[in-house]
């Protein structure tokens, strides 16, 4: 029953990662690939661990070695799968640095509020920005680059980015700056953040850390204990006894 609860929270969290429209992580799976493979890999594994939790209760009361060892075998493979990813994740992660940087800043000079296909994406970004009171990936600075704000000479500012509350009941979108100089400005002209949103979900990522590293661990424990119990229900059972099969 405690496998099928795992499997059903993995499941969920690959579920909740490509249904998730109002986040950070809305922004990557609109965006990059690579999250929405692992998502769908997530569910996998899910639907896999709630399948080995079954066969593992079904060999463990009726004294099926055959099951008990597919069992253990399928929960080594999950282990050592989450094991290779995770140092996947910690060797590259300067090269999943740069790869996030190049989604949000192609995000930011792309930017159209008026663009109903990127709408979903585009609103995720804005909340980011909006919640952890921040303005592009590094700075403001890279709503320069933005076609439609270049367009303007920068009278205009991302409604999300200001440090106003009424810009902030938009939300979304530009807003207009308040006597601009010769009808021109720069980013510095805007009332905006000054801090980069890079730091902010960096110190998101900190500060979450001793939770996330706490359920990896408990999740791999879980397993672990798993394959001890089966390995020893397994050295248990002297003989096969086909006739405890359950009958269909």
């Amino acid at each position: 029953l405690l496998f099928q609860i795992l499997g059903a929270v993995i499941l969920g969290f690959g579920i909740w990662i490509l249904a998730d429209k109002t986040s950070f992580i809305a922004v990557l799976q609109m965006s990059s690939p690579s999250l929405k493979t692992g998502a769908y890999i997530l569910i996998g594994v899910g639907a896999l661990t709630m399948l080995m939790g079954f066969l593992g209760c079904l060999g463990a009361v009726n004294e099926i070695r055959c099951l008990l060892g597919l069992y253990f075998t399928c929960l080594m493979l999950i282990l050592l799968t989450q094991i290779a990813a995770a140092l996947v994740i910690y060797f590259q992660k300067e090269t999943l640095k740069v790869e996030l940087s190049d989604i949000v800043v192609g995000l930011i000079e792309d930017y159209d509020p008026l663009n109903e296909d990127k709408r979903n994406s585009q609103d995720a970004w804005d909340y980011v920005q909006t919640q952890i009171a921040c303005c592009g990936w590094t700075g403001a600075k890279e709503w320069e680059n933005n076609e439609i704000l270049r367009n303007k000479s920068n009278t205009e500012y991302p409604c999300s980015c200001s440090n106003r509350s009424k810009d902030l009941v938009e939300g979304r979108g530009f807003c207009v700056l308040d006597d601009p100089v010769n009808g021109t400005a720069t980013y510095a002209d805007w009332p905006v953040h000054e801090q980069g949103c890079m730091d902010g979900v960096e110190q998101w990522l900190k500060d979450n850390l001793g939770i996330i590293l706490g359920v990896c661990t408990g999740v791999a424990v879980i397993e672990l204990l798993g394959m001890i119990l089966s390995i020893s229900l397994c050295k248990n059972i002297h003989s096969e006894d086909y006739t405890k099969v359950p009958k269909s």
